[in-house]
């Protein structure tokens, strides 16, 4: 639609200006059918599946569309977790051994970053929400920071392992307890990080069993995709949800 005698002025508009789908060539569909693979799939669809199912025209194509969508997955509306929350990093990647002898790491360590792994730290509510975020460190300053971004100060019990790197949570005004895998230890009364550990479990799932590979570039949209399916697990209308972040 145009609004003006000239071509293009003063502006011209159509119902999917602003969001993902506009200027697409595809008709909408098409994106509609992708997005309700995407969060009815537990543990993903790849683009690939996707161009076989649905005729997408190329793989290229299904790829571009599954990244927009993840795109438009973010959660926009992100409040702070509260009550008891868990806490954990993760590494993403595959084996140093298994990697392209260009790409493989000559020093490694025990950490998943001396390994060339990308670091993932998580935060979940009891039976609530999760966030997630890649990170390029694991120290203290990034991880308390990380904690006091995503969780409300005086009314947050956070519980972790015993990673150093935690240990400064305290100062920050939230109640910190942890539990120490090293000992042997992994549940203490309602202390444990069973619930994070979950979702690493899901997401790592998803990872290696659907879409083999994720790059650093990309994993951040990864992330938005598992976090949307997983927040909105009790939504009725998760397709709906999906379509009015988009």
């Amino acid at each position: 639609m145009k609004c003006g005698p000239k071509p293009r002025s003063p502006y011209r508009f159509a119902l999917t200006t602003g969001t993902i789908f506009e200027e697409s060539k595809k008709p909408l569909i098409m994106w509609f059918k992708v997005l309700h693979l995407m969060v009815t799939s537990k543990k993903g669809i790849s683009a690939l599946q996707i161009h076989r199912m649905l005729g997408t025209g190329s793989y290229q194509t299904a790829w571009y569309m599954c990244m927009r969508l993840r795109a438009g997955m973010k959660d926009p509306e992100f409040r702070q977790l509260m009550g008891i929350v868990e806490v954990d990093e993760t590494f993403v990647g595959g084996l140093n051994k298994n990697r392209h002898w260009k790409d493989r790491q000559k020093h490694q360590g025990t950490g998943g970053v001396a390994s060339g792994k990308m670091t993932v730290v998580g935060a979940i509510a009891r039976k609530g929400n999760v966030v997630c975020k890649m990170v390029e460190r694991t120290d203290t300053d990034a991880l308390t920071g990380f904690v006091r971004e995503v969780t409300k100060a005086h009314a947050t019990l956070v519980i972790t392992d015993e990673f150093r790197a935690y240990d400064a949570i305290s100062i920050y005004n939230r109640k910190h307890q942890f539990v120490r895998h090293s000992a042997g230890e992994y549940v203490r009364g309602n202390i444990h990080t069973q619930s994070i550990e979950s979702f690493w479990s899901l997401l790592k799932r998803g990872v290696i069993g659907t879409y083999h590979h994720v790059s650093k570039k990309y994993l951040p949209l990864y992330l938005n995709e598992f976090q949307f399916r997983f927040n909105n697990r009790k939504e009725a209308d998760i397709f709906g949800k999906a379509i009015a972040g988009c």
